[in-house]
């Protein structure tokens, strides 16, 4: 139609009854209690689908007959004093459920920077598995009512949202968010005002504002340089998420390391853990170590007083994901930034030095510097990312080094399914919920879960989701210019008279080491599968390919060629625009989830953990997570075979991926008892649900973080502040003593040890260790005692520390030990093998090796 469209938006007076609707909808509480989303969807549900179910739009553009209508309801006013009972017992009761740790809940605040935050649609500062990891994770901090405040920006655009053409092409766009649509509002300082925050950036300063949006008992900080003080380029920097070019991506992670921290000191919040959310925030020790020289501290004291509290989480084995700057681009934007550390260009570059990138700054190398507690995010990644960074502690065998690991979880409240939600507060009111981690109640409860009801829930789940995807699918070919006799063949079998048909979903960020497309190598084999009229399969297919990533966007356009086929139509589905509002439809929905990444880029991967507690059963490539969850009866594992060149592999494991499907999964679905029931895939479905369930939640997750890292960060660094910061001026002497005499350490036998001993005699070990100025007490010779495997490789079981017995006649420091003596790791005995090594050692390291200095005799 021709002519100007204009708008208008009539927002209507909310009753004196109701107005505590805005307390619910300006909490983020929202985005995990369904009781509050309920409210709001019962005072209309038209609207609220409309306004893309924001509690915020919605009270604006809500009609003022609902509002005066629902304040005379008397079944809905129970529901609403109901769903604030709750919402008031939550925020003013202590939970039930605690944590065993050190960190102290009285004194001591975590401050947690994540370039995204992923809680609920109505706030789009999230892309993927990164920002819903951190969303769930500020949920289970809510729920212990851990002191913590996240630090993060606030994209005016956002993630981009995608479409997808009838010829599977992806399209990207950027929707302007306004933060009046956001639950959000202007921070305030102690004294009530706004904080004035700056950076400089290219030589100027920028201003940013700090949004505050509350979660339950957290609060997030949120940046934005979107303001009338600034230029239209810097404005630009908080615009889009992982968009633009690398100069827009070092600007944003000036602005969230650098502006973090000082909105929090504008804020005079004072943390005592800084958790940096993968390398994205890692300016952030070079803010707090500038703060600390300016007060007359050396860097080298700073950097470890710095250091002692941070704590550094690493998410990705896979290079794309670790942000590498060209050192020229660094030094442009910190020039007169180094100055004020105090330090010259060359040691600048050597924080973020990586060998493999002689001329980039590596934002995780600074971050894994400028930390002393650092992990990976399943038992495997721990592992690679020891491997991976291991140029950071250069003479430590990778297994040994400072990287640790704490498996990833997600927010049971935000991703069980309704119908099971109703279903344990049926059995169990809400005190479930204090129960997460409690492994034998799970398993009694979902093994006491009669069949009928289990299925009946599933079912009901299923059907929900047929109904979704049939509109969502239809809406999207509708766009996209396909015919209705493509849509109807597509969307033919979604419907609740196909409650038969074996549904497999795959849905997940389209990066090339994913392969969604590993299902697809024998078309023909594949074909045969999905069409047995007798026992029907079903494979959706949701997932975003970044912008800019044209091999991720060649196989989504892949997977819709192939969904057009003739063959596959309505047997292989592809959704657009996957978030979190489709995935909470697919999770409950789906019976099997497919997981099939390159071993071992998967760093963890929750998608799985998210449907696996909704009894689906993953069957999936043991990689991440469910390389640790897999125990046999909870699901199919797919043997990775990194040994091989990459086609070799993909062909090999797709061969495995489809036998898995014809002679275990299909089968199992398909299977019935003497009554008609599936119950031997029940089985396998409740072995998923009761095995994963207290495993991967987020409660867990925050119980290993505060145990295992936030505790002893606080401790670390009350320990070097302490006295005037005398700890960290005394660890950051003695390091670089260490650092300077290392070179010319040297380690020997004191004389040729026996091969043959007999039971019940001593056998004495002695070293001589030249030390180039080093006193005794800088070091420690350690025996390490052990066997050795089929391959010949050397199994450590214990050790045993060898003591400082004098001098040699040459002058040097003599350690000696039996290790024959009685010892609790070990026994000593039949044939064994035996490694001696030294190393620097000093009270306050807050890891035996972290100066990474080691040598062997």
């Amino acid at each position: 139609m021709p002519g100007t469209r204009l708008s208008v938006e009539i927002r209507p007076i909310l009753p004196e009854r109701l107005k505590r609707l805005e307390d619910l909808a300006n909490d983020l509480y929202y985005s995990w209690d369904r009781g509050v989303r309920r409210l709001f969807r019962h005072l209309d549900e038209k609207t609220w689908a409309a306004c893309r179910t924001n509690p915020k739009v919605f009270l604006r553009r809500v009609g003022q007959a609902k509002l005066e209508e629902a304040a005379r309801d008397p079944i809905f006013l129970a529901d609403y004093r109901g769903i604030l009972s709750a919402y008031d017992t939550y925020m003013q009761e202590r939970p039930l459920a605690e944590v065993e740790s050190s960190f102290d809940m009285q004194q001591d605040l975590i401050a947690y920077f994540s370039a995204e935050f992923g809680f609920h649609r109505s706030m789009p500062i999230y892309a993927g598995g990164l920002g819903i990891l951190a969303g769930d994770y500020c949920k289970s901090m809510s729920n212990l009512w851990v002191p913590f405040v996240g630090v993060g920006l606030l994209y005016r655009e956002g993630y981009f949202a995608q479409r997808i053409q009838c010829d599977g092409t992806q399209l990207a766009r950027y929707p302007h968010v306004d933060p009046e649509d956001l639950p959000v509002v202007p921070a305030l300082d102690p004294l009530g005002g706004e904080p004035d925050v700056q950076v400089i950036i290219a030589g100027s300063p920028v201003r940013l504002k700090v949004w505050e949006a509350r979660a339950g008992h957290i609060k997030l900080y949120l940046l934005d340089s979107d303001l009338p003080q600034n230029s239209p380029e810097d404005c630009a920097i908080t615009a889009q998420l992982y968009g633009g070019d690398r100069e827009t991506r070092i600007k944003q992670e000036i602005v969230l390391g650098i502006g973090g921290v000082r909105a929090l000191r504008a804020m005079q919040l004072t943390p005592t853990v800084w958790h940096i959310n993968e390398g994205h925030a890692g300016f952030q020790v070079l803010e707090r170590c500038r703060e600390q020289v300016s007060q007359g501290m050396d860097f080298d004291s700073a950097s470890e007083l710095v250091a002692a509290n941070t704590v550094f989480t690493t998410h990705t084995p896979v290079p794309a994901g670790h942000d590498i700057f060209e050192t020229s681009l660094v030094r442009s934007h910190f020039d007169g930034y180094v100055a004020e550390l105090g330090i010259s260009q060359e040691r600048f570059s050597a924080l973020g030095a990586d060998p493999r990138h002689a001329s980039g700054f590596n934002m995780t190398s600074l971050s894994m510097r400028g930390s002393r507690f650092r992990n990976g995010v399943s038992r495997i990644h721990g592992r690679v990312a020891s491997e991976m960074e291991g140029y950071v502690w250069p003479q430590i065998p990778a297994a040994e080094n400072p990287i640790h690991y704490v498996t990833n979880g997600i927010d049971v409240d935000s991703f069980l399914g309704q119908s099971w939600v109703a279903l344990f507060d049926m059995y169990m009111g809400r005190g479930w919920r204090a129960k997460l981690t409690d492994a034998a109640f799970w398993k009694g409860f979902i093994g006491g879960i009669p069949n009928h009801v289990y299925q009946s829930v599933r079912q009901i789940h299923k059907n929900a989701m047929f109904a979704e995807i049939n509109r969502r699918l239809t809406i999207q070919l509708q766009r996209s210019g396909c015919v209705d006799s493509i849509i109807r063949d597509v969307t033919q079998y979604l419907t609740p008279r196909n409650p038969d048909i074996l549904v497999i979903g795959f849905a997940r960020r389209f990066a090339t080491y994913k392969r969604a497309t590993l299902l697809f190598k024998d078309l023909e084999r594949l074909a045969r599968l999905v069409n047995d009229p007798e026992r029907p399969v079903m494979f959706i297919f949701a997932g975003k390919a970044h912008p800019d990533d044209e091999p991720g966007k060649k196989l989504l356009k892949e997977v819709v060629e192939i969904s057009l086929l003739p063959e596959f139509r309505g047997k292989i589905l592809m959704l657009e625009g996957y978030n979190l509002s489709l995935a909470r439809d697919l999770y409950p929905g789906v019976d099997v989830w497919l997981n099939v990444p390159e071993y071992p880029k998967e760093a963890c991967g929750t998608s799985g953990m998210k449907a696996a507690i909704n009894g689906a059963i993953n069957l999936s490539v043991l990689d991440g997570w469910w390389g640790e969850a897999f125990d046999g009866e909870n699901g199919w594992a797919i043997t990775p075979h990194p040994e091989l060149d990459s086609a070799t592999r993909d062909k090999q494991e797709a061969a495995e991926l489809l036998s898995l499907l014809e002679r275990e999964v299909v089968p199992l679905y398909f299977a019935r008892n003497a009554d008609g029931e599936h119950e031997a895939w029940m089985e396998k479905s409740k072995a998923s649900m009761r095995t994963i369930l207290p495993h991967f939640n987020g409660m867990r997750m925050v119980g290993d973080y505060l145990r295992d890292l936030y505790g002893p960060a606080a401790r670390q660094g009350r320990l070097l502040a302490g006295d005037g910061a005398a700890g960290a001026r005394e660890l950051a002497h003695w390091r670089n003593q260490v650092a300077q005499a290392w070179p010319g350490v040297e380690v020997r036998l004191a004389s040729t040890p026996r091969d043959t001993v007999n039971h019940g005699e001593s056998m004495l070990v002695a070293v001589n260790v030249a030390l180039n100025g080093l006193s005794p007490e800088d070091v420690e010779v350690e025996c390490v005692v052990g066997n050795q495997d089929v391959l010949g490789e050397f199994i450590p079981v214990g050790s045993v520390m060898l003591e400082h017995t004098g001098l040699s006649p040459e002058g040097d420091a003599q350690y000696q030990a039996d290790l024959c003596a009685p010892h609790p790791c070990y026994n000593f005995e039949g044939l064994q093998y035996y490694q001696i090594r030294v190393y620097p050692y000093h009270r306050l390291l807050s890891h035996r090796f972290e100066c990474g200095l080691m040598l062997w005799v």
